[in-house]
């Protein structure tokens, strides 16, 4: 009986799943033509080609392109730009193909295009919504004008262990944060109509839990219960969905011990069931193929593992392509299954607009007038000057006089190959503006002498690692003796010393994890050795993650962190070092004392035996060397000028379900200069079902304030804020008692309770 009701219910889901890959397409004209299509041609259009010679981002480059494009083999290119370029790639596919479907094209537009912003982990520190979907929506202009209509971003993973250098990519540790991030460069990228030729496809990424790689290595496997999953690392993914992004990216990693590209619960029962997503699924960059390693089959088993997943496009490995047919003839899969993947490219591609011209992307006018202009330049300037954070400011050594004599030294203080930042394929460094011509236009009346001081590092075997993509680390003729006693020498007559330390580019970034994210032995001596003179020393931070720093903040010295900056590097630099702008940033991810606390991150349980807030005690949990705290907390950042908070209270004690709770604050700006802040709350939950984190950011605005001047601030929560995946992966709000607590960072002290009541 039990056998039989086993193979009721397999014939049932089969018989769902064959309908499913043999439903039809809502739009008409892909119906149509998929009627038309054979099997050879719908496999063509689940390949995703690279034909070399353009943007590298990946190992593995695609041979015979113009070929496979002519039979019908290829249903879209990235890696190549430019209206001329791609205008022949698309003519290959229109005028010398049966069907005429057109390509799509797609690049990784990851934080600016030719007009480079900062990484995008650095954006996120300005906790400006609209600033980051303007800048997409500048990335998706420029990238449209050069032919791109289809862009592999956001890169939205949670990532909580800054040895994991694609922590540069995205938008920190924080799941509230990184979803309405996601949503904003959603839109900024689609706009409201993707069929308009300066909006482009976007394509989240990487699904799923990318960024808790175990030990932060790049590649890794990942283990993780599905309410950290559905809590903590899904929600940003979530939202890009919800905003209605085009497409997806399947992660490299495993997800409950399936490879992502493979996993059927992850891109059909959950992306596709529970949370409707209507787009297509493309691999990451030969994902599939590296599931052989992972130890799933050979190349056809995987291909069958991958596309009955709900894979659609194959990036590069043409596992699709060279298995999918032997499989339908040994009836391993169906050709529905084949056209299900099919339907969801080519409508993105109607969506595009691309069938009624294929053209629409390729006016080489655009090109020459919508790319790099002075104002973007101008936006990218502002940008980045709102994603540095004011770490420290002994003394209040910055900002410093305009008229004063500066040794300006550091190996990141005249290199311009270093300012763009990692994953930035579409720029060119050639444009980027140095700190040191920075500098020398904001203060033309400074004297600024400047002297290398260092290498970025001394260690040849990790600069030729680094220097993969080209120079980025240049070891220098001069002894690393030499070049520390230069910068003495100049520091010895100037008033102030500002030294530009940190990471070159691909120190971070994809496929540069290190176990040591300080600061350089060569880098460490110069600032010892600056620090030495008593001159007031700032302390310019380049870098793609959080660094750890104990022993340079304990030093009488300002610490700057500026991430990697972009196009307009110097210039934003200068502009918060001088004073035209007083540093807003907040940060995003939690910076450690050492690498041993990683990970770290806001938004940690308690456990049974909570370590005291100060001082060490017996059978607690605690370290015996360092504190549980770390360096700097995740939403912190100072001012040149001072925020007090006050008068923080709410509208009602008690909360009925489908009301809105109103927090009321009110901030005053007690110091010498106008300046911004973000306002941010935090919630806990005192009691519920689940071990609660000790709090969580629900909320944040970003105020001007003049100085003297005060102002209230108003924040709401509602139900669905409350919400949570207990353990049985219900999204609910249990009653009960939270707490409210609102400040300048994730340490606000300002506290406030309510009910939550049926």
């Amino acid at each position: 009986m039990r056998f039989a009701k086993f193979r009721l219910i397999t014939l049932l889901f089969c018989l769902f799943s064959t309908l499913s890959a043999q439903e039809k397409s809502t739009i008409p004209e892909v119906q149509a033509l998929l009627d038309q299509m054979t099997l050879d041609e719908k496999i063509g259009q689940l390949n995703l080609l690279t034909p070399g010679g353009g943007i590298l981002t990946g190992s593995v480059v695609s041979k015979d392109v113009e070929k496979k494009i002519k039979a019908g083999q290829v249903g879209g290119l990235f890696g190549i730009s430019g209206p001329d370029k791609l205008r022949l790639a698309q003519e290959l596919a229109v005028n010398h193909t049966r069907l005429k479907i057109p390509l799509l094209f797609g690049s990784d537009v990851i934080h600016g295009y030719k007009t480079t912003f900062p990484i995008p982990l650095g954006m996120s520190c300005s906790w400006d919504l609209g600033l980051i979907e303007k800048a997409a929506r500048v990335a998706a202009t420029e990238a449209t004008a050069d032919g791109i209509n289809w862009n592999f971003s956001p890169m939205v993973d949670i990532a909580r262990d800054p040895r994991w250098g694609r922590i540069a990519e995205g938008a920190g540790e924080d799941p509230y944060l990184g979803s309405v991030i996601a949503k904003a460069m959603v839109r900024g990228y689609q706009g409201a109509d993707l069929s308009e030729n300066n909006t482009m496809l976007s394509c989240v990424k990487h699904f799923a839990l990318y960024g808790a790689s175990q030990a932060g290595r790049d590649y890794h496997t990942v283990d993780m219960g599905r309410i950290a999953m559905f809590n903590q690392y899904l929600p940003p993914y979530k939202a890009a969905v919800d905003a209605g992004v085009g497409s997806v990216m399947s992660s490299f990693n495993d997800v409950d011990g399936i490879p992502a590209t493979g996993n059927k619960w992850l891109l059909t029962d959950l992306l596709r069931l529970r949370w409707g997503f209507e787009g297509f699924v493309v691999s990451d960059y030969t994902s599939l193929n590296e599931m052989i390693p992972h130890g799933l089959g050979n190349l056809q088993a995987v291909s069958i593992l991958a596309l009955k997943a709900g894979l659609d496009m194959d990036m590069v490995g043409e596992g699709f392509l060279t298995t999918l047919k032997k499989s339908v003839e040994e009836k391993k899969i169906s050709e529905g299954e084949i056209e299900q993947a099919c339907r969801r490219i080519l409508e993105a591609k109607y969506k595009l607009g691309l069938f009624d011209d294929p053209y629409r992307y390729l006016e080489e006018s655009r090109a020459k007038n919508e790319i790099l202009t002075s104002e973007n330049r101008e936006f990218a300037r502002t940008v980045a000057s709102r994603s540095f954070v004011l770490l420290k400011n002994y003394n209040d050594i910055l900002p410093l006089k305009k008229n004063s004599r500066i040794a300006l030294v550091g190996p990141l203080a005249d290199s311009r190959e270093n300012m763009l930042g990692t994953w930035a394929p579409t720029g060119d460094a050639k444009w980027a503006i140095t700190v040191l011509e920075g500098f020398k236009k904001v203060a033309p009346q400074a004297s600024i002498r400047h002297a290398k001081g260092a290498n970025i590092t001394d260690d040849s075997v990790l600069a030729k690692k680094v220097n993969v993509f080209g120079p980025r680390i240049v070891m220098d003729k001069r002894s690393p003796v030499k070049m520390v006693q230069e910068a003495l020498d100049i520091a010895k007559s100037s008033d102030v010393i500002v030294a530009v330390v940190g990471e070159a580019t691909e120190m971070s970034g994809e496929a540069a994890s290190l176990t040591d994210i300080s600061l350089p032995k060569s880098q460490k001596k110069l600032i010892r050795a600056l620090a030495s003179t008593g001159k007031p020393l700032v302390l310019v931070l380049m870098s793609g993650r959080p660094l750890t720093i104990p022993e340079e903040y304990e030093m009488p010295i300002a610490l700057l962190q500026v991430w990697h900056p972009g196009v307009e590097a110097g210039h934003a630099i200068a502009d918060v070092v001088f004073g035209n702008y007083n540093p807003s940033g907040k940060l995003t991810a939690t910076w450690p004392r050492n690498v041993g606390q990683i990970p770290i991150y806001h938004s940690v349980k308690n456990t049974g035996r909570p370590n005291p807030k100060e001082g060490y005690e017996k059978f607690k949990s605690n370290y015996l060397d360092v504190p549980n705290t770390p360096l700097f907390p995740f939403g912190y950042g100072l001012s040149y000028t001072n925020f007090e908070y006050s008068n923080l209270r709410l509208d009602k004690e008690q909360l009925k379900r489908g009301q809105t709770l109103q927090i009321k604050v009110t901030v005053k700006n007690t110091g010498n200069y106008d300046g911004e802040t973000v306002v941010q709350l935090y919630l806990g939950d005192v009691v519920r079902s689940i071990t609660p984190p000790k709090r969580q950011l629900k909320g944040f605005k970003k105020i001007m304030v003049k100085k003297g001047e005060e102002k209230e601030v108003t924040l709401t929560l509602t139900e669905n804020d409350l919400k949570f995946y207990n353990n049985k992966l219900e999204f609910v709000a249990e009653p009960g008692e939270f707490v409210v607590h609102v400040g300048g960072d994730s340490n606000a002290q300002l506290a406030r309770s309510f009910i939550l009541v049926e």
